[in-house]
C-alpha cells in the first residue's frame, strides 16, 4: 500500500509515519520530507500529487489555527484559520481524489475543539466542526468508490510539554497514530474517530 502523509514532519506526522512503517509511506512537508507542499496554494498541492502519482490513501495532518479569546481574536485570524485547516484539507481532498485508487482513503484531521470547545478556542472549534461535517455530507456522495473520514486528535503531550503546560491529561503522538492507522485500513467512510477510543 502506497501512502501518502502530509505534515509527516511534524510531532503527530512523524508518529503516523512510524504507525505506518510497514507500509510504502511518502513523505510531504512545508519545508521538509520527501516532497514538499503548500497547503494554501491549489497549485502546489498539485504539483506535489503529479510528482507522487497514483496511491492507495492520503493522509493529511496538517493545518494551522491561533489560540486566542473571543475579544481578542481578529477577523483576519479567523480567515487565516479557514484558509489554513479547513480549505487547505478541502483543496487536499478535492485534488487529491484524483491520485487515489478507486476503493482507497483520504484522512483530514480536525480535533477535540470540535466536540468539547474550550476558553480561547473558538477559531479551532470552528474550522475543527467544518471539517467533520464536510467529511461526513462529502463521504455520502462517494459511494464507496473513495473512503473519506476524518481524525480527531486531543491535545499532544509533547506538544503540551514544549509549551510548558501540564500534559497529565494529554494524549502521546504515538497513540492518536493509532486513530490514523485506522483511518487508513478500515472500510468506514464519513466518519470521525476520535483518538481516545483507539489507545
Amino acid at each position: 500500500m502506497k501512502i501518502v502523509i502530509i505534515g509527516a514532519t511534524g510531532i503527530i506526522g512523524q508518529s503516523i509515519v512510524a504507525e505506518l512503517k510497514d507500509y510504502e509511506v511518502l513523505k510531504v512537508g512545508h519545508s521538509k520530507g520527501n516532497y514538499r507542499v503548500d497547503i494554501e496554494d491549489r497549485a502546489s498541492i498539485k504539483a506535489m500529487f503529479e510528482k507522487v502519482g497514483q496511491v492507495d490513501a492520503v493522509v493529511s495532518a496538517t493545518g494551522n489555527a491561533v489560540f486566542a479569546s473571543i475579544e481578542e481574536l481578529t477577523f483576519d485570524q479567523i480567515k487565516a484559520a479557514i484558509n489554513n485547516k479547513l480549505l487547505g484539507q478541502i483543496s487536499i481532498f478535492q485534488i487529491g481524489r484524483a491520485y487515489v485508487r478507486e476503493g482507497g482513503s483520504i484522512t483530514l484531521t480536525s480535533g477535540v475543539l470540535a466536540q468539547h470547545p474550550m476558553w480561547g478556542g473558538s477559531a479551532l472549534s470552528l474550522v475543527n466542526g467544518a471539517i467533520e461535517s464536510f467529511v461526513k455530507a462529502t463521504a455520502f456522495e462517494l459511494d464507496h468508490k473513495l473512503r473519506l473520514n476524518a481524525v480527531s486528535p486531543h491535545f499532544v503531550k509533547e506538544t503540551m510539554d514544549m509549551m510548558d503546560m501540564d500534559s497529565a491529561s494529554g494524549i502521546s503522538a504515538s497513540d492518536t497514530a493509532k486513530a490514523y492507522r485506522h483511518a487508513v485500513l478500515t472500510k468506514e467512510t464519513g466518519q470521525t474517530f476520535d483518538v481516545a477510543d483507539y489507545i
